[in-house]
């Protein structure tokens, strides 16, 4: 066996090798090559050698090694990919392998191809450490030849980050370090910084880890080669952090910098630094929008050789451009201007942390001696007020940013802060209009002159009241407002003249508004970022007003979220310096914060309104029919649950939006914050953003405020430990709850609760470790608000339960299984349910996976509420069932949590042994089935009964998908007269208004009605159960209604049900059947609707094909049998619809496909506890097999002839224009019904012009009258079937099956009972008559048929159906598919013939399905005869396929580390 495996593995790799020798396409992303082919087949190549012997693996590594000496790049490139994977998954054949391949990959490093050299270079990083070991004597060679390579490299050469990232890893260890190196670093370290500057981040990332690698040695043999280059080093780092603009290369260059600080001699630093300090604040304060000044930057210069051989990559020039350079790159300049502000602050912030860093070193004492004429610091001081001093805010910003991070390293130099401190706290006061504002404040002046002027024009003299020269920003508002309305009042002015000036008042208005908000947006970030130097050097003044309020204004209005945590930082550090003080201002900023924490209504609910009115973009959304479709879940101030509601909405918001899924940001700001409170969503109104940002900055503040304290929070800040727990204690009393006095104590008291829970909520989740004690003391409190009256404070109390089952997961649902989880069934108690169902729906968002241990004991509880009287507590449940459902997999082998009581650990066990039989029907109990049914189940018809009896037993609801005809009528009516049996009995036993004895409903399509009746009657006597057939015209019905009691079955078609559901609404039935459930796909048809009226203990939907055109109808299935199962509507098509059928698209992303899986596996796992689907052939070894043949008919001259008009016809035009304009749409608005309406015509056209020419020539086509006349010109009529190939092929079809003329027996009498049975399939009861009177009459008159079509009463359906089933002698069956295609049982027929197929491809599998069931005891031929115009053009199969993959899928697919992770 051994041996067969290593020969199928020897067998694989030679296909392999294969691939790697003829492959050619390469994929150019980021000016690199990946080839994807080769980099799979090397990937599938290390699977296979770590399954391989040793002697096969070296055999293969020789015909690798073999192709390194081809001449073609590609060869050589797919070689040394499997060398590499090969050395990678090999380790333990290293010492033999390595010196084997070690030469070719040397060589492989000087070849001439840039792409063979990046993938020599990646081969030898894994193996990094035995190279070292084992081939010590090659490694300088391979180190200078790295060195060398750098020389060559540039932008667009593939082998960049291969080689950086060798050469760091190689530079790690200090035997390399100590080779001979033949040159010193000093001239090899340079060729370093063109890869700081690099297009590619991994480029830029391996550079700045090689230069930490040379600089982090343990030995101070840095200093030597460090020193003369030191200067170079640092402004090359400090103009790279300038101009970088990703966080962890960012976080990279502060590591570097510090290193090098650290390392470099102290003297030497501050001589090489001192002279570029002022460069290097004027970098920092570079604005924005504007290129920095080339001669700023250091250049630089690569060497580059001529390279011969190479390949010319795609858009690659020769001549180099001169590339203008921003701060925080050029990438990003094009972005919105939040995202762009915040990656600028983000780099002066870093640029700060440097230069605080430097500032350490330039105040060190030993460059500061007294003796000195001219000492660092005092320069440095200098330099500091004299940008201090200026009038640009940036200057003011930058400096005040580095005095910060100096002072954050709290190393002290008193001549800067006696220099620098009087200065900042006059800034403080000052109010300056910066320079940055010159343009549009000067743009004010003018347009407020010109405005004084155009009043005079019109005799308005406004001299008395402005008489300034240059307008503050205060003055032109009041001029554009207050006095603009004064001097017009008295006037009566000509309209026109009054028109224009109030024009041109709106226009000084704007311009007077924009320069406002520039100017208050520096003034605030000035006068924050001086407050917090004033902080950082711990020189607080007296008056704190002037340091205070500018530090809250910033938390409270500032948009960019790095300003706000840096002001929330210093707020803390603020509040620790202050607490000795007297009076302390503590109590006062924590109470502003703790207001500011609940301004926002939509996350922090009021008591007196909990549900806020929708904004005007949705109400505009919501149609009148919301009711079931938007957001039908009402909240008032004592009913409902906000978390449902939110949910509701947030699927109404999604599901809402027109056109195409929004494709993802081009750069993800990787740490911008996320969550209820982190970025600002774009659809926000302009009323509601003011409140979302001060919310969010509170929430900054009170996290960083109880993490700066930590242990010393509560003793340290006890207004802020009151403020969240001091309203509970005083208004919960946990011995002697009273709902009835916190109703009268009215909404005010309710909204101080509600507010301290947000700070509780807040804080907590911050909160040091040690303190968390203090808030499991207060759980009782946090349970007994989840009964409170208010709607507002459940549901903040169930966030913080949420929260505390974070921070103490054992204690909180220890509590929470024992005390609330228990109200779920509190069905007298509304209050307690929607609080405890409310409170576990925010666990489980909070703990996510955590959940997994206490899953067994949720489950039973929330599903017994899926059946709730209460809608609001029934569609919490069913959304956490949902949830739970999906995580149940994972629970297998987990342990019971720490500190379980024993009661729940027994419960446990019970309720695991429950969920088993809800997910593994193999383990249901077996059902006795209490009455004689006169049948013998097979062994799966068994199985179903036990599956419905289970659901029986659980008050559950589901589907049984069987394919069809395997008997589902069948177990249907075991089910139906055990339980009737079984109810009977007990109602005789106990008498108990549970069990009265209620009759059953079966609802199906017409045609089945009479077979419904017949098979319960031959299944089962009618002492069990005693069918009612409820159908015929209105008077009968009515009739028959009062015989409905002497029944315990009633069976209706669905029409009758919808005409009559004033009626059945009023009846309570036991069973609910649909039969052929799909008919209630669309939950919006009035069938539907009327359907979903009936009142039933248990509902059950029979259905061959539950979902027929795609996963949305499964929503409304569900919504009969468990409303709210799946959510609302929009709910389920924002979670499950839009991913599944975005991710079918061709043109999906692999995001895209990706999330479509997932949510199809999802969906799987919420509804398959409740569907139960078995296939014919993994049931029915003995069902003959299904044959299917298509007969493909080519047109008759007459319908080519006819087929040519329509295709050079203006309805054709006008088909294509729409068409066009469709495509053009993409979704972004619906294309009117109208030209939709025009194609759908013309495709009904081409198809009944397939199918019969008869069917479009009418007496109305313009062709008629010419085409009649040509016809009866050749003594032919349109009537002969050689016009419609069709028929044709349909009479030999009949002929082959030994059906007419063709079907005589031996003795030349023909055969009474034919060989075979046919039904033949038409979707046009106008082309079933075509059949019949043009094929069948004048043809084939031997035949014998029936027909069964839509103008058959459906009464008379079912005898025709039994006529046919055993009357033998009848050899055809003629059925339109949407008759003849549900429910029935057709297997007297053998063959099933299709002359044309319904749009609905499952509706042609359910009629084919018609004979192909049990019963049939010969196999089943299925023909389609079909006629066709044309072939796909290749166009269109190339737009299908998928795009190549971007730079970050190769990356994370074709990535080495995650390779060898997949192999463990």
């Amino acid at each position: 066996m051994a041996q067969q495996h290593q020969e199928w593995l020897e067998d694989l790799v030679i296909r392999l090798l294969c691939v790697f020798a003829l492959d050619r396409f390469g994929d150019f992303v980021s000016d690199e090559v990946v080839a994807p082919v080769r980099e799979t087949c090397a990937q599938t190549l290390g699977v296979v050698l770590k399954h391989m012997n040793e002697t096969g693996v070296h055999k293969t590594v020789d015909v690798l090694l073999k192709l390194l000496t081809q001449e073609q790049w590609e060869v050589r490139h797919g070689g040394l990919l499997g060398i590499k994977y090969a050395l990678a998954v090999r380790q333990d054949l290293i010492n033999s392998l390595l010196p084997k391949v070690l030469p070719a990959i040397i060589d492989g490093l000087q070849d001439l191809d840039d792409d063979v050299r990046a993938v020599a270079a990646a081969s030898l990083v894994p193996v990094v450490e035995s190279l070292v070991h084992l081939q010590s004597q090659k490694v300088p060679f391979i180190l200078n030849t790295l060195w060398d390579a750098l020389l060559e490299l540039d932008d667009l050469t593939a082998s960049t980050n291969s080689i950086m990232t060798l050469l760091s890893s190689l530079l790690t260890y200090p035997e390399v370090r100590k080779c001979s190196i033949q040159q010193s670093l000093t001239v090899l370290v340079p060729r370093v910084w063109p890869f700081l500057h690099h297009t590619i981040s991994s480029v830029r990332k391996a550079a700045l880890e090689t230069l930490f690698t040379l600089l982090s040695t343990q030995d101070q043999s840095s200093s030597t080669w460090l020193t003369p280059i030191l200067q170079d080093m640092l402004r090359h780092i400090f103009q790279f952090c300038i101009l970088e603009s990703n966080q962890e290369i960012l976080d990279l260059i502060h590591k570097v910098w510090l290193e090098l600080l650290n390392k470099a001699p102290i003297q030497y630093l501050v001589a090489a630094a001192c002279p570029w300090m002022g460069a290097w604040l004027c970098l920092m304060m570079q604005p924005s929008h504007l290129p920095i000044d080339l001669n700023m930057l250091l250049e630089v210069k690569a060497r580059s050789k001529e390279k011969t051989g190479g390949k010319l990559r795609q858009n690659q020039t020769q001549t180099k451009e001169v590339i203008q350079e921003y701060i925080a790159g050029a990438d990003s300049i094009t972005e919105d201007s939040v995202t762009r502000d915040y990656v600028v602050m983000r780099a002066r912030m870093m640029a700060a942390k440097l230069l605080g860093a430097l500032c350490c070193c330039i105040c060190e004492p030993s460059v500061n001696t007294i003796t000195q004429e001219v000492k660092p610091a005092e320069s440095l001081s200098q330099l500091l007020l004299f940008h201090l001093n200026s009038k640009s805010a940036l200057q003011r910003i930058s400096v005040a940013l580095v005095i910060c991070e100096w002072a954050a390293l709290q190393k002290e130099c008193k001549t800067i802060v006696f220099s620098v401190h009087p200065r900042l706290l006059e800034v403080l006061s000052e109010h300056l209009y910066y320079d940055e504002i010159a343009v549009p404040f000067t743009r004010m002046q003018n347009e407020c002159k010109q405005f004084i002027s155009s009043l005079a024009d019109a005799h308005i003299d406004i001299g008395n009241r402005v008489n300034c020269s240059v307008f503050t920003i205060d003055q032109a508002n009041e001029l554009v407002t207050a006095v603009f309305s004064e001097v017009t009042s008295p006037f009566t002015l000509n309209s026109k003249v009054l028109q224009q000036l109030d024009s041109k008042r709106q226009q000084v208005q704007m311009t007077v508004t924009e320069t406002n908000q520039e100017w208050q947006v520096l003034h605030l970030r000035v006068h924050t970022f001086t407050a917090c130097a004033v902080v950082s050097l711990q020189q607080l003044p007296e008056k704190l007003n002037p340091v205070i309020k500018p530090l809250m204004e910033a938390v409270k209005k500032e948009e960019n979220t790095l300003v706000q945590n840096y002001a929330a930082l210093c707020i803390a550090k603020l509040l620790q310096q202050c607490t000795p003080r007297s009076p302390c201002p503590n109590s006062k900023i924590i109470k502003n914060l703790c207001s500011s924490l609940c301004v926002d209504p939509h996350l922090t609910p009021l008591a007196a309104c909990p549900a806020q009115p929708q904004s005007s973009q949705e109400n505009s959304k919501v149609g009148l029919n919301s009711d079931r479709d938007g957001m039908h879940h009402t909240v008032t101030k004592h009913r409902g649950i906000i978390t449902l509601y939110r949910h509701q909405k947030a699927a109404f918001a999604i599901t809402s939006r027109r056109g195409p899924t929004p494709k993802a940001p081009k750069a993800q700001i990787p740490d911008l914050p996320t969550g209820s409170s982190g970025n600002i969503p774009t659809e926000l109104d302009e009323a509601q953003k003011p409140y979302v940002v001060q919310r969010r900055g509170a929430e900054f503040a009170l996290s960083t405020i109880a993490k700066h304290f930590g242990a010393e929070m509560a003793t340290g800040l006890p207004h802020l430990w009151d403020a969240m727990v001091g309203p509970l204690r005083i208004n919960i009393n946990t011995d002697n709850f009273d709902r009835k006095s916190l109703l009268e104590k009215g909404d005010a008291s309710a909204q101080e609760v509600v507010n301290s829970l947000q700070v509780f909520e807040t804080t907590a989740a911050s909160m040091d470790v040690q303190l968390h004690p203090l808030l499991i003391q207060h759980l009782p409190h946090l349970y007994m608000c989840l009964q409170h009256p208010s709607t507002a404070v459940r549901h903040m109390a169930a966030r913080c339960v949420g929260v505390m089952s974070k921070i103490a997961t054992m204690e909180t649902m220890n509590i929470f299984l024992e005390k609330v989880l228990p109200w779920l069934g509190a069905i007298d108690d509304n209050t307690k349910q929607e609080g405890a169902i409310e409170a576990l729906a925010c666990v489980m968002e909070q703990l996510d996976v955590g959940i997994v241990p206490y899953i067994v004991l949720l489950v039973v509880p929330v599903l017994g509420r899926m059946s709730d009287q209460t809608d609001s507590v029934r569609f919490m449940a069913t959304q956490c069932f949902a949830t739970l459902i999906r995580l149940m997999p994972l629970e297998a082998g987990i342990p019971d949590p720490p500190d379980m009581s024993e009661e729940l650990i027994r419960v446990k066990a019970k309720e695991r042994h429950f969920l088993e039989q809800l997910l593994d029907g193999k383990k249901l109990e077996n059902y006795k089935i209490p009455v004689p049914i006169k049948a013998e189940l097979r062994k799966y018809q068994q199985d179903g009964v036990n599956w419905l009896a289970f659901l029986n037993k659980y008050k559950l609801h589901g589907i049984l998908c069987d394919d069809m005809g395997l008997g589902k009528t069948l177990q249907s009516i075991c089910i139906l007269a055990g339980d009737h049996c079984l109810r009977a009995q007990e109602y005789a036993r106990t008498k108990l208004v549970d069990s009265v004895p209620l009759p059953s409903l079966v609802v199906c399509p017409p045609t089945l009605t009479g077979h419904w009746v017949d098979e319960v009657g031959k299944f089962c006597s009618r002492e069990y159960l005693n069918p009612l057939h409820y159908t015929g015209p209105p008077t009968e019905r009515a009739r028959l209604q009062h015989q409905v009691k002497r029944h315990n079955l009633i069976v209706a078609s669905y029409d009758v049900v919808r005409n009559d559901i004033d009626f059945f609404r009023n009846i309570k039935f036991n069973y609910c059947i649909l039969d052929e459930g799909h008919v209630i796909k669309n939950g919006k048809t009035k069938l539907s609707k009327a359907v979903k009226q009936l009142t039933a203990n248990y509902r059950i939907i029979l259905s061959g094909t539950p979902i027929q055109n795609n996963v949305l109808e499964l929503w409304s299935l569900f919504d009969f049998l468990m409303p709210g199962f799946l959510g609302t509507e929009r709910q389920f098509a924002a979670r499950y619809g839009k991913p599944i059928l975005a991710s079918r698209d061709a043109r999906s992303s692999s995001r895209e496909q990706e999330a479509g899986v997932l949510a199809m596996e999802a969906l799987h796992r919420q509804v398959l506890p409740f569907l139960l689907r078995r296939m014919k052939e993994d049931v029915l070894q003995d069902l003959p097999p299904k044959i299917i043949q298509d007969y493909y008919c080519t047109l008759s001259p007459l319908q080519v002839q006819l087929y040519e008009d329509f295709a050079k016809s203006r309805a054709k035009c006008d088909i294509d224009e729409t068409v066009s304009s469709i495509s053009l749409t993409e979704e972004t608005e619906k294309p009117k019904l109208k030209a939709t309406g025009h194609v759908f015509q013309a495709l009904q056209y081409l198809r009944k012009l397939c199918n019969h020419p008869a069917l479009v020539l009418t007496t109305q086509h313009p062709e008629y009258k010419r085409i009649t006349e040509q016809l009866a010109a050749l003594n032919t009529s349109l009537r002969d079937i050689q016009h419609a190939p069709k028929l044709s092929a349909l009479k030999q079809l009949l002929l082959d099956c030994g059906l007419g003329n063709g079907g005589s027996s031996e003795s030349g009498t023909e055969a009474v009972v034919a060989q075979h049975r046919i039904l033949i399939f038409c979707q046009l009861k106008s082309m079933l008559d075509i059949v019949e009177h043009d094929l069948l009459k004048p043809h084939l008159p031997s035949i014998t048929y029936l027909r069964l079509d839509g103008s058959i009463p459906a009464g008379q359906r079912h005898s025709i159906v039994s006529r046919f089933n055993n009357d033998p002698s009848i050899d055809v069956l003629l059925l339109t598919t949407h008759v003849g295609g549900l429910g029935l049982n057709l297997t007297g027929a053998d063959t099933v013939v299709f002359v044309e197929h319904d749009w609905n491809p499952m509706r042609d599998l359910q009629a084919m399905d018609r004979a192909h069931r049990i019963g049939q005891d010969g196999k089943t031929e299925k023909a389609d005869t079909s006629s066709s115009s044309g072939k796909a053009s290749m166009k269109s199969v190339l737009e299908n396929l998928g795009e190549l993959w971007d730079q970050e899928q190769y990356d994370s697919e074709y990535s080495l580390e995650n390779f060898m992770h997949s192999l463990k």
